[in-house]
């Protein structure tokens, strides 16, 4: 048997892996003495654990300084193509005390207009009367793989130019009208508007600035010894690649034309051209509500230039459509970028697709829907802009830094060189009936699982018994993730139970994590039925340890380095159609845990990758969706014909998890009953016989000890902890304690 690994033994794994490249472990100490010393005035008789920290992250930050340096050199010299994934800056509570990884870049500020009018002269248009903010630029270092480069993201600050104009405070809606704003960051400036308005001002912010200094950049350049200023800007697509990760960055598109068109003098039809060469845009949603709308009034007030062009990209794009499809004037209306109605709204996604060489989807299903949907008039005119572009995660965090146990047992067998090229874990196949490494990873799994049931007990109070089966699903709180139908889950379960309390139930750890929006009522309301459940479920003495209900709070990634390593099931149960990929599932796979999910989203290329049969897969597929939603979906009947879905119904809308509240619930099953876009009810039933199948391959039973198949027949070899808290194989035959998890046996498949 393995020795257990300690904590010294998994740094150095950490190391070893490549993700810590410290040359001189006595260098390291002196160099972090210096900067508690120096750079933060501590010695360790007054330092606390941030000034630690910070003297760590600085010590950190040398080493990567002269890698950083030459990469920026490197392509200042050699003027590769770059891509810049635009951001949002939004507030947070750790700028309070500062961030000792970014390094404020004064001499590259930039200003930012709003408001203001737009004069047409014979020179040109102009912008005037603006109201001004200057964007402040910070660059964090971005080390990679072990290849000796760092490059650079920047983020942008809002600060408020030397001259205030204080006259004016008491008429003027100016976003720097009050002189305690004038150090604010971004988010305390944009406090002032409200709304719509703020969001758009945060959005055209960052768009504004970064554009400026894409401009700045491309045109600054050097080969060899000679500098010299670009003044063709029509070579910037191939130097330069805007990628417009969902509609948020969308206005890129009218700034870097006014840019072009209005500072750089050139004419439409070439700045439009390089404006399609450089923006490309990832659709990251199919729902109507999530693809931006934004109200024509706001532009006028706003950004009054950029509504200017919007209204000329969109009459020549109409332009186009109608000499394609003369006469068709509802497809006119369909594809327009401006949406008439009682409010005149700009569609931000049509704006993208006009406006961008390539359009992709994030999973290959989710690619198919929009071409073949919500998107497929503007694919019948323009097929070779849309591709797809699977999404995916970085093994180096989702499994060397939060799993290095299971990182080091993999590596072991076949090498590193799987964490650079995943398709190299098909070299586990040749392990599937090595007992000592099954055993290695169902060790692994155990540890994972007692230190999250210990992170639990200390931060939940709560006591769980780690020998149950970790049931997750974490992500963010919305109808279409269908946590509702967990719920059904949960309460069935829960009622099974209390109906045959002397049955040998499966134990499970069931735990729902995730944020709500502000502003999303039916949302908040779906964690408040969560954490109700759980304290009926989890104060019942005669359910105990047998089902345990946990909304997990705040759930951000340092909690999900601490749960996904240490789960056994992964909740994908989105309707089939609406999740446009998922990173999620790839974590939970990754880490070892089996997945519960619909053919949705990457479910779809998970289960080609994995084999079907070792994923439990349920409910309706898009096609039968599309053939429900013609016929009619009704939500009652399923309720009249499942005895064990009324129940569950009936109990919430009663009152029964919600005493002292007795109709707090009552929207939420009216939703369900009468306006479930997502038609829970309808995959409700398969759903909780999948999960008989899940408990089912989880439990083995004690009286007997059958070895358990797949449900394609194939069989399954179980490792449990035993009496003397050793791992053992099952045999025929043995009978031992609770099991720990399962794996699978198909010859053709490993899943860790």
């Amino acid at each position: 048997m393995a020795k257990p690994l300690t904590d010294q033994d998994k740094r150095k794994q950490i190391s070893v892996r490549g993700l810590a490249g410290v040359e001189n472990v006595s260098d390291l100490k002196t160099n972090f003495n210096r900067h508690l010393h120096f750079t933060l005035v501590k010695d360790r008789n007054v330092a606390t654990k941030r000034d630690y920290y910070f003297a760590l992250a600085n010590t950190v930050r040398d080493h990567l300084v002269g890698r950083w340096i030459r990469t920026q050199q490197h392509y200042y010299e050699k003027d590769p193509k770059l891509l810049v994934s635009q951001q949002v800056e939004e507030a947070d509570d750790w700028l309070r005390y500062g961030n000792p990884w970014e390094k404020a870049r004064p001499e590259y500020m930039r200003p930012v207009h709003f408001y203001g009018r737009v004069e047409h002269t014979a020179e040109g248009v102009e912008w005037v009367d603006t109201q001004m903010v200057l964007a402040l630029p910070y660059d964090t270092p971005v080390p990679g793989y072990r290849n000796n480069i760092v490059n650079t993201m920047r983020l942008w600050s809002a600060k408020a130019p030397c001259d205030f104009n204080l006259k004016d405070c008491d008429s003027s809606p100016a976003v720097l009208c009050c002189p305690q704003l004038a150090e604010a960051p971004m988010f305390y400036v944009l406090q002032f508007f409200e709304g719509k308005e703020l969001r758009l001002k945060q959005e055209y912010f960052v768009v504004a600035a970064t554009l400026q200094d894409i401009i700045r950049r491309f045109k600054a350049s050097k080969f060899g010894s000679t500098e010299f200023v670009r003044l063709d800007l029509s070579t910037m697509p191939d130097k330069v690649a805007i990628q417009l990760n969902d509609t948020h960055p969308a206005l890129a598109i009218p700034e870097l034309m006014r840019l072009l068109v209005d500072t750089e003098k050139l004419s439409w039809e070439k700045a439009w051209d390089i404006v399609v060469r450089t923006c490309a845009y990832t659709n990251h949603t199919v729902l109507p509500e999530a693809l931006e709308r934004w109200p024509v009034d706001l532009f006028r007030n706003l950004l009054p230039r950029h509504l200017e062009i919007i209204y000329e990209i969109n009459r020549r794009h109409l332009e186009r459509i109608g000499k394609l499809y003369p006469g068709d004037f509802d497809r006119l209306r369909r594809m327009s970028l401006i949406e008439e109605g009682d409010i005149k709204k700009i569609n931000m996604a049509h704006l993208c697709i006009v406006g961008s060489h390539a359009v992709n989807g994030v999973a290959r299903i989710h690619s198919e829907i929009i071409k073949n949907t919500v998107f497929k008039d503007f694919y019948d005119i323009d097929p070779q802009k849309f591709q797809n572009k699977t999404n995916g995660i970085t093994p180096r965090r989702w499994l060397v830094m939060c799993n290095p146990g299971l990182a080091e047992v993999i590596a072991e067998r076949i090498g590193e060189n799987y964490i650079r090229d995943l398709d190299q874990l098909k070299k586990l196949l040749d392990f599937v009936d090595d007992d000592a490494f099954i055993r290695d990873v169902a060790k692994i799994k155990q540890e994972n699982k007692l230190k999250f049931a210990a992170h639990l007990e200390e931060h939940y109070k709560v006591k769980i018994n780690p020998n149950s089966m970790f049931d997750l699903q974490v992500k963010r709180i919305h109808e279409y993730k269908r946590q509702l139908l967990n719920c059904l889950h949960i309460i069935t379960l829960y009622n099974r139970i209390k109906k045959e309390p002397n049955k040998l139930w499966t134990p499970r750890t069931i735990m729902i994590g995730g944020k709500a929006a502000p502003g999303y009522h039916t949302a908040k309301m779906i964690i408040k039925l969560i954490t109700s459940i759980g304290d009926i479920v989890n104060n019942d003495p005669v359910v105990g340890d047998r089902l345990k209900v946990i909304f997990l709070e705040n759930y951000r990634v340092t909690l999900a380095e601490k749960v996904i390593p240490a789960s056994d099931l992964s909740e994908q149960i989105s309707t089939a159609g609406t999740e446009a990929s998922g990173t999620g599932n790839m974590k939970f796979m990754l880490n070892g845990a089996l997945t519960i999910g619909t053919m949705d989203g990457a479910n779809v290329e998970m289960a080609e990758e994995a084999g079907e049969e070792n994923m439990f897969i349920f409910g309706m597929r898009v096609e039968d969706v599309d053939a429900l939603d013609k016929k009619g979906y009704d939500a009652v009947s399923y309720y009249n014909r499942l005895p064990e879905l009324k129940q569950a119904i009936d109990q919430i809308s009663g009152g029964f998890f919600s005493p002292a509240q007795p109709g707090l619930f009552k929207d939420l099953v009216n939703m369900l009953m009468h306006h479930d876009r997502f038609k829970v009810f309808a995959d409700y039933e398969d759903y909780i016989k999948c999960q008989e199948k899940v408990s089912a391959l989880y439990k083995v039973s004690r009286s007997t000890g059958s070895q358990l198949q797949w449900p394609s027949g194939r069989p399954i070899m179980f490792h449990q902890p035993c009496c003397r808290s050793s791992i053992t194989p099952l045999r025929d035959g043995a009978r031992c304690c609770d099991t720990i998890g399962l794996f699978s046996k198909d010859k053709g498949n490993f899943i860790i």
